[in-house]
């Protein structure tokens, strides 16, 4: 007992005394919601002392605060300290893993997104994808954290997961080696020495530096003459939004890139692109999916609503909360949802995803992966006055027709290169697209 009070105040303390400030409060209202606390403490005493086998406290008070916080939201999450060891390895950008990007849908354990050129990828993994089992072992009751806990490990190692999709008939497994999962944020390419391609697959510390690095190799190699650039965020699932906030600044000068909203309405913030020698305004084509999510949405709002880029591809995931990860005391972390964000023109990313303004399917069989608006417990969109005037279209995103199921034909990116071929012409059928631009000069 004495063991679970000494956890239960480290937590407390790891908070900066908000459950000392609590308790007080409860104490002068005996009658309010935190004399529930009470309740807690009893509860957790008769288990101690009459549970047919002895408890271990710590699980008992981290198996309460996890209950306790998914209630919240599908997003805000307690990892327990070797859980939260796990996510800091991810952010740091390498670990021993499989590659899967993992969220939750209710109950259920779901893949985001495969990473690229990663065993789970190799291995044909999807979006939307639900987790029944790692090396046999049922997913009952898991969260993601234990999830990806479980499928990382020493590379070269062996581990199984069996999963569904929704076209399946019958659970597929699949046979895994561990590999050194190197997320390396930023890919480019360039074709026709004049069309430059960059991929993001997530914004982790430094994307903003990468990206710099890969726009200037990649105007050095065309000799200065980089006629349009294709930004790739499919199946970018987010990540720091101080990153996409740069990488979205590196192509604007002036005006909103999102508007943050917090509890009540309050401590609202509003990040602003700042005058400066960015990128050349050359044609650009920003493509997205249904993995599209978070911070990469936050990106493709205000490109769209700045009429900096031409907005390509299907509908995005639609998540438009911002989360905080507060480390604790003990070693342990607390993910919470703190915030809404909204593009430039009020809207709210959240449950609607961004529509693109051309649409076009990666092949005839894509099918749709899940969305915000699928998660149970999610929260609800809603709309803010515009923070800067956004010119209006009363025109639908033109459907392209979907090219023939082709896996190794990538239709969508062949579909932006030809946009950029001609963008003279394409540019018309598009409201408040920009105007016409030169071929890109090199520059400091």
């Amino acid at each position: 007992m004495k063991r679970s009070r000494l956890v239960l105040l480290s937590l407390c303390a790891a908070l900066g005394g908000f459950c000392a400030v609590r308790v007080a409060q409860a104490a002068r209202d005996p009658a309010g919601p935190y004399k529930k606390l009470d309740v807690f403490s009893h509860v957790l005493s008769l288990i101690e002392n009459n549970y047919v086998e002895p408890a271990d406290e710590t699980k008992l008070l981290y198996g309460a605060i996890e209950g306790m916080v998914r209630t919240l939201d599908p997003h805000s999450s307690f990892m327990d300290p070797r859980s939260y060891a796990a996510l800091k390895q991810e952010t740091d950008g390498e670990y021993g893993g499989v590659g899967l990007e993992l969220g939750m849908r209710g109950e259920e354990v779901v893949v985001v997104t495969p990473l690229d050129d990663t065993p789970a990828s190799r291995a044909g993994f999807a979006p939307g994808d639900k987790l029944l089992e790692i090396d046999g072992q049922p997913l009952h009751g898991w969260r993601e954290s234990d999830a990806v806990r479980a499928l990382m490990g020493p590379p070269g190692t062996k581990v199984t997961v069996k999963a569904l999709r929704p076209s399946w008939a019958e659970p597929r497994s699949f046979p895994l080696i561990r590999d050194v999962i190197r997320v390396v944020s930023v890919e480019e390419r360039l074709f026709e020495k004049k069309y430059a391609y960059v991929k993001i697959k997530n914004f982790q510390d430094r994307t903003d530096a990468y990206l710099k690095k890969a726009l200037d190799s990649l105007r050095a190699r065309s000799g200065g003459q980089m006629a349009g650039l294709v930004l790739d965020l499919r199946h970018n699932p987010g990540g720091l939004l101080d990153q996409a906030v740069k990488v979205a600044d590196r192509f604007m000068t002036d005006g909103v890139i999102v508007t943050t909203k917090g509890r009540g309405g309050k401590h609202i913030e509003v990040e602003r692109a700042h005058a400066k020698e960015g990128e050349p305004r050359y044609p650009m084509v920003l493509l997205v999916d249904g993995g599209t999510a978070s911070a990469s949405e936050i990106v493709a709002g205000a490109l769209q609503d700045s009429g900096r880029a031409v907005v390509m591809g299907t509908q995005t995931f639609g998540k438009g909360s911002v989360q905080t990860v507060i480390e604790l005391e003990d070693g342990s972390g607390l993910k919470l949802t703190i915030a809404r964000y909204y593009t430039p023109s009020g809207r709210s990313i959240q449950e609607r995803g961004i529509t693109p303004d051309v649409w076009v399917k990666a092949s005839a069989s894509d099918e749709d992966g899940p969305r915000e608006q699928n998660l149970p417990g999610h929260f609800k969109g809603e709309e803010i006055a515009a923070v800067q005037p956004v010119a209006a279209t009363a025109k639908p995103p033109p459907m392209l027709p979907a090219a023939p199921d082709d896996p190794s034909d990538d239709v969508q990116l062949k579909t932006a290169l030809d946009t950029l071929r001609t963008w003279q012409i394409f540019k018309n059928s598009l409201p408040g697209q920009p105007p016409p631009a030169k071929a890109a000069s090199a520059h400091p």
